[in-house]
């Protein structure tokens, strides 16, 4: 792909571009270990209840490393069915080439999926050159819109801001989701260089959100078991109410903490999913681990104090 020296970002409609609360589902599965789609539903049915302004499948937060291809397929169709078609979807791809990615990338769509949430190939590193490559043909392979998935903690593959605005003069590429150690000051900087017609949001189970917010982020895209509570941080940031939404925000770390904590975040997503009454059973597969008992008992202790209610 020939890059341009002074990029011209491709103006998206407003009303297309991810924005607002995102969060990525968790994907139930039962005691034996299958997908668990009554479950999946009542999940879907929370998110709506709590006032999402969209939905994401296959992010890190959702073991799609673990899925089939069929087990994706249904999730897509059932969440779609629970959601309804006014309410945008993001599918992850995480393909680790072009083809492969671009094959997830058609069967996302196909199963109604209205952005893609992309990671670069991650085994073998690419080049430079070779990401700005990869993401434009896996753009062009659908008519969906792309958002690019700045992850290098998890990848090792990370986006400069060049390469950010540099894609996002691709035609189909209208978003990013920055997960890096420091998002507040690349956003400021990714903002800064697309405007408002490339959207910027944030990750990393919402752990940055009042600086990102400060700083251009347009939303968030968390884990599922806290959406109704997130709902209200983000209606008062958005009303200039920041003491407000500090207030709220500040409750709810405890929890935002311990749902990144490594090697557990699965299981603690799960644990206050069926401790809230939502889903059946916090069962994750390998190479997921069930909660440790240490794990276990700081996690006791946050939803005592924060008393979440039940569905």
């Amino acid at each position: 792909m020939s890059t341009p020296s002074t990029p011209t970002v491709t103006a998206a409609p407003a009303a297309a571009l991810p924005h607002g609360l995102i969060p990525i589902l968790a994907t139930p599965f039962t005691g034996s270990g299958e997908l668990d789609v009554p479950s999946l539903r009542t999940l879907v049915e929370f998110q709506l209840a709590s006032g999402v302004d969209g939905l994401a499948v296959f992010g890190m937060a959702s073991e799609g490393f673990a899925l089939t291809g069929h087990e994706r397929d249904v999730i897509l169709r059932t969440v779609r069915e629970v959601a309804g078609p006014g309410l945008p979807l993001v599918a992850g791809v995480n393909g680790t080439s072009t083809v492969t990615a671009r094959e997830l990338a058609r069967r996302a769509v196909d199963g109604g999926a209205d952005h893609l949430m992309v990671l670069p190939p991650f085994l073998t590193k690419p080049s430079p050159p070779q990401v700005l490559e990869f993401f434009a043909e896996v753009a062009a392979a659908t008519d969906a819109s792309v958002m690019l998935q700045d992850a290098p903690g998890v990848t090792g593959v990370a986006l400069s801001v060049e390469q950010i605005v540099a894609l996002a003069a691709e035609p189909r590429i209208t978003s990013v989701k920055v997960e890096v150690p420091a998002p507040p000051a690349k956003i400021a900087a990714v903002v800064a260089a697309t405007g408002e017609d490339f959207a910027v949001l944030g990750g990393q189970n919402a752990q940055f959100l009042l600086d990102e917010h400060a700083n251009g982020s347009v939303g968030t895209m968390p884990a599922c078991e806290f959406s109704d509570v997130l709902r209200d941080v983000l209606d008062a940031l958005d009303k200039g109410e920041r003491a407000q939404g500090r207030a709220l925000y500040r409750a709810l770390q405890p929890l935002i903490h311990i749902g990144v904590r490594q090697g557990q975040a699965w299981a603690v997503h799960k644990e206050v999913l069926v401790r809230r009454g939502i889903i059946a059973s916090a069962a994750v597969r390998l190479p997921a681990a069930p909660l440790d008992a240490v794990t276990r008992a700081a996690l006791d202790e946050i939803l005592d104090e924060l008393a979440l209610p039940r569905r």
